[in-house]
């Protein structure tokens, strides 16, 4: 009778796993991964199960599970090569290259003439490879100095200003009169006349390139002097739209500018929202500017009586994080109180090598861009509190009770995340429906219930969080008997998940928030991750 159950329940869990199997072909992977539990759950003995649903923790970005998960089937058994590939591909998402380079290699060694798993190691080697050229090259933290500061984008462009005329026609004159004081006096000024000349086409040469106008075949968007307008930062929209690239000059003055703006704030930044006005928290983004474009024309542009509020990760996964970036910043440019900025997970070097923003920023735009980004990402704010009830932050709160919004003020930010502690718990946490704390499924953070977020909430007198960091199938999810909303603003996110985007409006005094969720908009065809690295391609 127990043989009959047995072989009932190996059934069924076939039955599950085939179920799941069509979900997961259907991106529906929290959906597999239920029904890949119910699979083990009647038996838990076979590695393919675990290993099925480590791949679909690894599309929600689920990490730390997927790694758990491909560790079980690897228990089970040790000659399971999917186990070992499964777990290899989590750990390179989490940029653990080293780890990743052994479950490759004991991928090969398991499946010696397969060509994929040789291609896979041979990437794999060469990003530690990579790596550990870069470690060895790098200053020591103390001893870096500020990109920032050793750039003048007064003097970026091809064509000499056009007040050099001046100096041209003075450097003649001085040369002739020079060469008459010769011919009067004798070969006795010869001496005197080299000083003048090259004192003369010194000073030419000096007002012809101390400061450079952008070339007059650039026919994009053009900042007239200092200050970043609406109307420059319609025109550079329209043409990010239109696949037109922005001069560089301009990237940096907007680049420059917003670093000088953020470095003032502190790391909690207090929002007020008067009485009878509006405000909106978008979450992430992800580098698709289409989709930027379509929340502005359903909600308007950023303006000081349209305020908005982006909540992290702004770039990486989709492909036109550069574009999203510049709109952001010139927005901020444009008028500071008119759009908030807040630091995700994704705004940081480890992030930004893996998922694509790096090489984007690399291929429209220069070297120098790529350690630029990475230093004004450092000086992003870390959370927000509007009109001091509700706390907006990109990931979720923390591993310990009593943390109070004086000590996330008291954060020293400005440096890329660590690996433990409250930025990092900031920016990597999630909530979970079970009470109390757990480990986090992305393998970074923790997890934490709503008796958490109900403790946070009454030690600091505030009414609400609201997070981001998570795709949600509706663009938002309401938790925590509603004291927390997480809100999603990347629909089909990555083209493939298929599910909508959504931003918050509150409107004060009594701040309720209305949640608008649109879907995805068109975009050229540019793939998600098409700058990312060889081998995280290879996975998606």
């Amino acid at each position: 009778m127990e043989t009959k159950n047995e072989n009932s329940d190996v059934s069924r869990a076939e039955e599950m796993k085939n179920q799941a199997n069509e979900a997961f072909k259907g991106h529906k992977f929290s959906n597999a991964i239920d029904l890949y539990t119910k699979a083990i759950e009647l038996n838990g003995n076979n590695a393919v199960y675990w290993a099925n649903r480590a791949f679909a923790h690894t599309k929600l970005e689920e990490y730390g599970s997927a790694i758990q998960d491909a560790s079980k089937a690897i228990e089970i058994d040790p000659k399971y090569s999917k186990g070992y590939y499964r777990r290899g591909a989590a750990y390179l998402a989490m940029g653990k290259f080293k780890d990743a380079l052994k479950d490759f290699q004991q991928v090969k060694r398991i499946c010696p003439n397969d060509p994929d798993a040789a291609r896979k190691l041979k990437e794999c080697e060469k990003a530690v490879m990579k790596m550990k050229f870069e470690e060895a090259i790098s200053a020591p933290v103390s001893e870096r100095r500020s990109v920032a500061e050793s750039i003048d984008y007064h003097t970026i462009g091809n064509k000499p200003r056009s007040s050099s005329f001046l100096p041209t026609k003075t450097a003649l004159a001085a040369v002739v009169a020079a060469v008459m004081v010769v011919a009067v006096r004798g070969f006795a000024t010869t001496e005197i006349l080299m000083v003048l000349v090259s004192v003369v086409l010194g000073t030419y040469w000096w007002g012809s390139f101390s400061g450079s106008e952008v070339e007059p075949q650039y026919s994009g968007a053009r900042i007239e002097g200092e200050e970043v307008t609406l109307e420059f930062v319609k025109q550079m929209m329209e043409d990010f739209k239109n696949q037109k690239t922005l001069h560089k000059r301009y990237a940096y003055q907007i680049v420059l500018k917003t670093r000088q703006i953020l470095q003032a704030l502190p790391s909690l930044v207090d929002i007020s929202v008067p009485n009878g006005k509006h405000f909106t928290v978008c979450g992430d983004v992800h580098g698709q500017f289409y989709d930027l474009l379509n929340i502005f024309e359903l909600n308007g542009l950023p303006s000081e009586e349209n305020p908005y509020l982006f909540n992290g990760d702004f770039v990486d996964r989709g492909s036109f994080s550069v574009e999203i970036i510049l709109t952001l910043f010139a927005f901020k440019c444009m008028s500071p109180s008119s759009i908030y900025l807040a630091r995700g997970n994704h705004e940081s070097k480890s992030m930004n090598k893996i998922y694509g923003f790096e090489g984007e920023v690399r291929s429209k735009l220069s070297e120098k861009f790529v350690d630029l980004f990475a230093e004004v990402f450092c000086y992003l704010p870390l959370a927000h509190v509007i009109n001091e009830k509700i706390f907006v932050v990109h990931g979720g709160l923390f591993s310990v009770d009593g943390v109070k919004l004086s000590d996330i003020r008291a954060i020293d930010r400005f440096c890329e995340p660590p690996e433990e502690g409250l930025m990092c718990e900031l920016l990597w946490s999630d909530p979970q429906p079970l009470p109390g704390r757990g480990p986090s499924k992305r393998g970074v953070g923790l997890s934490f219930g709503g008796d958490v977020t109900k403790r946070f909430l009454e030690d600091n007198n505030l009414d609400l969080v609201v997070r981001s960091h998570e795709v949600k199938d509706e663009g938002y999810e309401v938790d925590h008997d509603g004291k927390l909303i997480t809100v999603f603003s990347a629909p089909n996110y990555c083209d493939q998940m298929g599910n909508k985007g959504a931003f918050i409006r509150f409107e004060a005094p009594d701040l309720k928030p209305d949640i608008v969720t649109f879907s995805a908009v068109p975009h050229p065809d540019v793939k998600p991750m098409a700058y990312a690295n060889n081998f995280m391609r290879m996975f998606n």
